[in-house]
């Protein structure tokens, strides 16, 4: 390896590990080099198994139980499946009903959908989703933001989130998972699996979000077993013995 290829490695490999993630595009302005340049490097480094090369950029290896990805290593995963899921979710959400949303990116995505649906009530543990709500300016629309100590994946978690969902009751509430196989839908933080639970129970209907990379993916917490879920909005990359296993 030649050194300036080993430097922007070195600086690649940096990024990957403070951020969690990286993009293509943001490595080029940063190094200075061609689009073909950074993938080159990327490559050299997947090989290594140094990082996970996803579509637009690269991850951190994780895997185990415990590894809660911050959200932008979690944006540059599946962008494609997600915007698609989030379409299929949004048709479900009508005018005037009370929505829970889970933090995610993929139902961040989703909540992009909702800011022209009028007169709904949005209740999130999400900043980012909340945000994103808002952003739309609409005097038609409420959201309620939960309390709580924050997460790696910007979500709000703990007693104060909890109590804040105990007494609400929503028509539809919408679950990003870290992860799903035969032992439920789960998450990598314990308190955040206890908020989510709360957020379920305050709907009458569940439906997850959730990419086929989340497959196979196990987190240390059950958030909820998979027959919890009244609807789970998926893509067509699930493998078959998933498709089995969760009775589609």
């Amino acid at each position: 390896m030649n050194p300036l290829a080993s430097q922007r490695q070195a600086v690649i490999l940096d990024e990957v590990e403070r951020l969690g993630a990286v993009r293509v595009s943001s490595l080029v302005a940063r190094l200075g080099v061609s689009d073909m340049t950074v993938r080159r490097d990327l490559d050299a480094l997947a090989q290594r198994g140094l990082v996970i090369k996803v579509h637009g950029g690269a991850t951190s290896v994780g895997g185990r139980s415990v590894d809660e990805p911050g959200f932008e290593a979690k944006q540059v995963r599946a962008q494609g499946e997600m915007d698609a899921i989030a379409h299929v979710a949004a048709q479900m959400v009508t005018p005037g009903s009370a929505v829970g949303i889970s933090a995610g990116t993929t139902t961040w995505t989703l909540a992009h959908l909702l800011r022209d649906i009028p007169g709904i009530t949005v209740v999130t543990n999400s900043m980012r989703v909340a945000d994103v709500v808002l952003s739309s300016g609409r005097s038609d629309q409420t959201v309620v933001l939960t309390g709580g100590i924050r997460t790696p994946s910007d979500a709000l978690v703990g007693p104060v989130a909890v109590e804040a969902l105990r007494t609400l009751h929503l028509d539809v509430v919408f679950l990003g998972v870290h992860g799903m196989d035969e032992r439920g839908f789960t998450t990598p933080n314990l308190m955040e699996s206890e908020t989510d639970r709360a957020l379920v129970e305050a709907g009458r209907q569940l439906v997850v979000v959730a990419d086929h990379s989340k497959w196979g993916v196990v987190g240390l917490s059950t958030i909820v077993p998979l027959s919890d879920a009244d609807v789970l909005i998926t893509d067509e990359a699930l493998t078959p013995h998933a498709r089995e296993v969760l009775g589609g």
